[in-house]
């Protein structure tokens, strides 16, 4: 069966590159800018003091779709009337960049880095705060910037009984208006998309927010101010939109006023002159008036929009399963249900399955135990085909069909936006959760998983870190031997010890691939009831690769092993061993074959310890030390085989034998690291 291609329109050229546009987020303090941003966010964010004074800006970059944008975050501004200081470095950016006018050339604090205009402006409104923030929109169209609106906080003003209707403020607007939950990653796919099309529009001058003018009879009363404006040296001084600078002179005793006296006294005098003129033709100072009159217009644009009532909201239960999955606070306990449900799949399900298929073809086998050559090799084949049903039977299958109806559900998509900035420390992606989930129950159907949601460095650190995640195999190990002869306490010990380690390691990896993952939009899909084709065809398309990649060099390690057994090389190979579990592990010279025979499947090297050993009492013979640092040893050390066949398979045989090197060298570290402490705590007593 062919893997399916995937597609994506093109409306033009690639936006990459040169051509990636800057999009810098606005809208006051409080309104969601940052929980966008940091949505959207890559691994790694530059920050930066505007002119090296007032509050930071951040940017990184942001892959949407086959696109790329430059994201800033811009200090909050409420308005641009009366500015104080940071305000004002805020609206200079907005307006020139790094590329500051002749009328600002002499500032204490010039650009100290390169920062270009903003080619859109991403203006985020507060949808519980619609009308005061519809006054800011107001003001900054006259920027003449292309323009995209984010109406956050719609689960608020839904909860509040209030309803938007989106599409009529988009036309009042002039620019397009997605609504959003910033905090839950609702509506942040449709609003970066909508971005990236106003900056493709914008390239031909056609995305344009139309500049609002105010009420007749204060635009009659601004001529002879505008005429000042739009005079040639002004204009070219300033190098702002006429209308801004006219509503800015008109408005304010701020920069702008103070400026044009510096540069030019006499149309400031002429500036007074008609401010005087046109505020005793207006009921109120002209100032007062032009504010009045903005905050009419946005309350009148406010009361055409909204409306009390229910229309246009989710049903109660989407309401009540966002808040179990994407809340900010309470979305870590779906996370944590999410995770129980698989790891009951793992423990109970999967130990269930194992118990009623393999372990029976195990025992089936089991009298069969040839001397001569030919039968020792048929045995080595058998048992590749039954290492391979073991993975497939009771873990694979399950646990990828359960796994892809927590995907085709929607779940699993905010179970990833929840975790994203935990795997952000890790210079990862939260769309990586579900590989890391997989990873839980089998490593081969979790680095297929890895395939299909990232790619060049992410794929590398992730399959990587996957690697080191216990898995049933491993698990079912810990808690056979370390719940007997550690009791509970060691058992959780154990198990922390995974986390620790990917955390470690993945601080490690980012040293080694320390280039910087774009941003990406973590999409939440609407919530779905999976279809039986769509569980079974995904199903087979992530498990598929196990029978041509995996099954061949399962059943080659038996056989290769086999041989090595059967010609008397176990003495051999434990004596090559010794300065591994001998001299570092603290471990009886027999165990070096049971750890070798781990690379096949770890089940094998428990029952070849007990083979080894003469006694399924470990504790006769082991003293708790040596079982700790062995259960930690075999927890980290290459997986296995058919690990090894799928790093092979995704990142090459450079990155597949640098795992092998990475988890023998971190297996043999953390274990001397648990050994150590506690030998001596031992000889202490």
């Amino acid at each position: 069966m062919p893997s399916t291609a995937h597609t994506f329109p093109l409306h033009g050229p690639g936006l990459r590159g040169a051509r990636r546009p800057r999009v810098a987020i606005v809208g006051r303090a409080g309104s969601g800018k940052h929980s966008i941003f940091r949505a959207a966010a890559s691994t790694s964010t530059r920050h930066e003091r505007l002119a090296g004074i007032g509050a930071a800006y951040e940017e990184c970059l942001v892959e949407v779709g086959i696109d790329q944008i430059s994201l800033v975050a811009l200090p909050a501004i409420d308005g641009l009337h009366h500015l104080d200081a940071d305000a004002c470095v805020t609206l200079k950016y907005l307006l020139w960049g790094d590329r500051w006018p002749a009328i600002a050339r002499h500032e204490p604090h010039l650009p100290a880095s390169a920062f270009d205009a903003p080619d859109v402006l991403l203006v985020v409104l507060d949808a519980t705060a619609l009308e005061h923030d519809l006054e800011l929109a107001l003001e900054l169209m006259q920027l003449a910037r292309p323009m995209v609106f984010a109406l956050n906080r719609m689960d608020e003003a839904r909860a509040r009984r209030r309803f938007i209707n989106v599409r009529a403020l988009s036309d009042k607007l002039g620019a397009p208006v997605l609504p959003t939950v910033a905090h839950m990653g609702i509506g942040l796919a449709d609003l970066f998309t909508a971005v990236v099309r106003t900056a493709r529009e914008a390239r031909h001058a056609h995305a344009l927010p139309p500049a609002r003018s105010p009420s007749p009879h204060i635009e009659a009363q601004l001529q002879a101010i505008a005429d000042i404006a739009r005079q040639p040296e002004v204009a070219e001084a300033f190098a702002v939109p006429e209308t801004l600078l006219t509503q800015q002179l008109a408005e304010n005793d701020g920069y702008f006023a103070q400026e044009l006296q510096a540069h030019f006294p006499g149309r400031y005098a002429a500036m007074l002159a008609a401010r005087a003129i046109a505020g005793a033709a207006l009921p109120r100072p002209l100032a007062e008036e032009i504010h009045a009159d903005r905050h009419h217009r946005a309350a009148v644009m406010y009361e055409a929009v909204t409306r009390p009532g229910q229309a246009g909201a989710p049903p109660r239960w989407q309401v009540w399963a966002d808040d179990i999955f994407l809340h900010p606070r309470w979305g870590f306990v779906g996370t944590l249900a999410v995770f129980a449900l698989v790891l009951s799949f793992v423990f109970e399900v999967s130990a269930l399955l194992d118990g009623l298929t393999v372990a029976r073809l195990i025992a089936w086998a089991e009298p069969w135990q040839p001397t001569d050559l030919m039968g020792v090799l048929a045995r080595a084949v058998l048992d590749g085909f039954i290492g391979l049903a073991g993975i497939v039977i009771p873990y694979m299958i399950p646990l990828v069909l359960l796994l892809v109806w927590l995907e085709e559900s929607g779940i699993m998509h905010r179970v990833a936006f929840v975790v994203d900035q935990g795997f952000h420390r890790l210079g990862l992606h939260g769309g990586v959760a579900l590989p890391f989930l997989m990873g839980l129950g089998c490593n081969v159907p979790a680095l297929a998983a890895t395939a299909a949601v990232t790619h060049g460095r992410d794929r590398t650190v992730a399959s990587l870190l996957i690697t080191f995640l216990p898995c049933s195999a491993r698990s079912a190990i810990i808690l056979a031997v370390g719940g007997k002869y550690l009791g509970g306490f060691g058992v959780f010990a154990l198990f922390m010890l995974a986390p620790i380690v990917v955390s470690l390691v993945g601080k490690l990896l980012k040293r080694r691939y320390p280039e910087t993952t774009p941003g990406m939009i973590q999409e939440i899909p609407a919530y779905a009831v999976p279809t039986l084709h769509a569980l079974l065809s995904n199903t087979w398309e992530r498990s598929r690769d196990i029978v041509t990649i995996v099954l061949p060099l399962l059943v080659a390690g038996s056989v290769v092993l086999a041989l090595l057994s059967h010609y008397g090389a176990d003495a051999w190979i434990n004596l090559a061993l010794t300065p591994v579990t001998v001299w570092w592990l603290g471990l009886p010279v027999a165990l070096g074959v049971p750890i070798l025979f781990g690379v096949l499947r770890k089940e094998l090297s428990l029952l070849m310890v007990f083979q080894a050993l003469g006694t399924q009492d470990l504790g006769s013979v082991l003293d708790t030390t040596q079982i700790a640092t062995f259960l930690v040893f075999l927890t980290f050390y290459v997986p296995c085989v058919s690990t090894f066949a799928m790093m092979l398979k995704l990142l090459g045989r450079r990155d597949a034998l640098y795992s092998v090197v990475l988890s023998i060298g971190v297996a043999l570290a953390v274990a001397a690291v648990v050994r150590w402490p506690l030998a001596l705590a031992k000889w202490a007593s």
